[in-house]
């Protein structure tokens, strides 16, 4: 026997590397890996929200979807694109100035498919009714396997709504903002067959406060709408440097404008953008997110100067409208993880999910990811009906409620996910640790929690429209369920005073306020789906009596057998 044979013997193997008597153990009593399964088929609330909110259309394109992103090939570029994180290369070899980020190939991969199918233009260029809930059912799979790339995606998407402005501009850049073909080259945009867009605002000494932003824009000639300006300032937090054009915020002579900086000038020439490094964030790892300088960069006014904060909101309310739908995808993965798992796991003799107080945790977390996902869906209903007074009304609310809310519920929904599972969750090899960090980015993203909250109470001042318009779609619940009628008593009570009290007062209490809105509102449109079970449960745990901080506090009468089973994926 050769050197190399004795020693596969002395490891409890034979010659041919299988296993010996000798081995200490066999691996038993473990879930199988959660793949090669359909995400959107297995996933009831899904496709009955999809049905229900006027997307029945895109069921079978959705399917063929989720067929895609449930296969482990698929699943494995997530992990991919997060163990090799993009490297920032300042400068050529010779020197030279080139501003590059590097990114793994799965990251490509994941780009490449997300934009073949549309996930970044949809409702740009398709006509029939309901692309932006569809749109967002094809987000919420994506987000499902891999949340950074996603940034592009969102922004690129987002940005047509203030791109439209400008309509010169839009003529140039709409068609390649759009077009199914992810080019990745670093490239001139007129050499490009297709384009992503970026966003740049945060500067150090301000944050969420733009108008603090000092970034300053000087006209080439007389200056305007879609003319030249010169660019000059630091930018602190730009995410998806590689794209090929970015929305910027800067002081005009007339004000803080909005500006669109492509990375190249039409001319072929490189734009002084310049990366200074990359952020090392706690997740939304496969993400680059840049510290950028710009040095007299070319740039475009998009409509009037001093008008930058609003000719940017129609950007900045799309991609708050994905950071829920994105959060809400956390959830639904976590559920199907945990679910997947505890159907398969014995402990102290008995299937996990078989266990009462293991049942109350797993129903508690699947509620929340019911309630999520009827909120995002809603959400996109109004999208779609921008048309319709009311509608662009309550999209007004429902974007900043189901930002705020959504977003703040994943970080507690996925630790409490991840202690489902024990021990294995918290291994990389799992997906729970990804989700965990990524948990808290979209909390922060496009507007902290706080910001949310002050834009709620600038809308009711200034659309008071959008108060009624609420109101309205909590009404059509009513005399659903008594636990609800009796909250929405309470809460109608509190809003309709809203207008009268000092701003301070409102200031003060807006969370509270806030979270009970959320409330409302799920608990309004879970009654209206029609799924008795997870309505009343719902209902009964977040309205009848004071919520628990922690999940897994569910008061008797809940079917939870019925609600797992409902969640459970495959």
């Amino acid at each position: 026997m050769t050197q190399h044979n004795t020693r596969r013997s002395e490891l409890g193997c034979d010659s041919q590397g299988s296993q010996m008597k000798h081995a200490t153990h066999e691996v038993f009593n473990q879930s199988p890996p959660l793949e090669n399964y359909n995400p959107f088929l297995s996933d009831i609330a899904l496709s009955e929200a999809v049905e229900r909110e006027g997307a029945a259309w895109a069921v079978g394109e959705l399917t063929s979807y989720g067929e895609l992103t449930g296969q482990h090939d698929f699943i494995q570029l997530g992990f991919q694109a997060n163990e090799h994180p993009p490297r920032l290369h300042t400068h050529d070899a010779h020197g030279h100035r080139i501003d590059y980020v590097e990114y793994h190939p799965a990251y490509h991969e994941l780009m490449h498919v997300a934009i073949q199918h549309g996930l970044h233009s949809l409702p740009w260029t398709e006509g029939r009714p309901g692309t932006h809930v569809a749109r967002a059912a094809m987000v919420y799979l994506q987000s499902q396997v891999e949340a950074g790339h996603g940034c592009p995606l969102t922004m690129t998407f987002a940005a047509m709504a203030t791109l439209r402005k400008q309509p010169e501009l839009a003529a140039t850049w709409e068609p390649l903002a759009t077009a199914r073909e992810y080019d990745r080259r670093n490239v001139p945009f007129t050499e490009k067959r297709g384009v992503t867009l970026g966003m740049a605002m945060t500067e150090k000494q301000g944050g969420s406060d733009v108008r603090a932003n000092t970034t300053i824009a000087n006209p080439l000639q007389s200056g305007g709408p879609g003319e030249p300006y010169l660019l000059t300032g630091h930018k602190y937090f730009v995410s998806a440097p590689m794209s090929d054009g970015f929305l910027a915020l800067a002081q005009a002579p007339g004000g803080l404008s909005c500006f669109l900086v492509p990375r190249w000038t039409p001319e072929g020439v490189k734009n002084p953008v310049e990366l200074q490094q990359l952020k090392r964030k706690m997740g939304n790892v496969s993400n680059a997110s840049a510290e950028v300088e710009f040095r007299d960069a070319l740039t475009w006014l998009v409509g009037e100067e001093g008008r930058g904060v609003a000719n940017i909101l129609d950007m900045v309310a799309l991609t708050r409208f994905d950071c829920m739908v994105a959060s809400a995808a956390g959830m639904r993965q976590a559920v199907a993880q945990i679910t997947h798992h505890a159907g398969y796991r014995k402990a102290f003799g008995r299937i996990l999910d078989q266990q009462p107080l293991m049942q109350n945790v797993l129903t508690d977390l699947i509620l929340e990811s019911e309630a999520a996902v009827a909120l995002s869906m809603r959400t996109a209903r109004a999208l779609d009906n921008q048309s319709e007074e009311r509608e662009m009304a309550l999209f007004r609310l429902l974007a900043p409620i189901g930002k705020y809310w959504i977003c703040k519920r994943a970080p507690a929904h996925a630790y409490e996910a991840m202690e489902c599972i024990g021990g294995s969750g918290a291994i990389e090899e799992c997906i729970m640790p990804r989700l965990y960090r990524e948990a808290p980015i979209n909390a922060i993203w496009e507007g902290s929690g706080n910001i949310q909250c002050l834009d709620i109470f600038r809308a009711i001042r200034r659309q008071p429209e959008s108060l009624d318009a609420l109101l309205d779609e909590l009404k059509a619940a009513a005399h659903l369920n008594e636990h609800y009628d009796r909250y929405l008593q309470v809460l109608e009570r509190d809003i309709v005073s809203l207008p009268k009290g000092p701003e301070s007062a409102q200031e003060y209490r807006g969370r509270a306020l806030i979270e009970s809105l959320a409330l409302a509102v799920q608990s309004s449109l879970l009654l209206r789906a029609g799924n008795q079970t997870v309505a009343e449960a719902f209902c009964l745990s977040r309205l009848a009596t004071p919520q628990s901080p922690l999940f897994g506090a569910l008061p008797e009468g809940v079917r939870c057998r019925e609600i797992i089973d409902r969640a459970r994926p495959g």
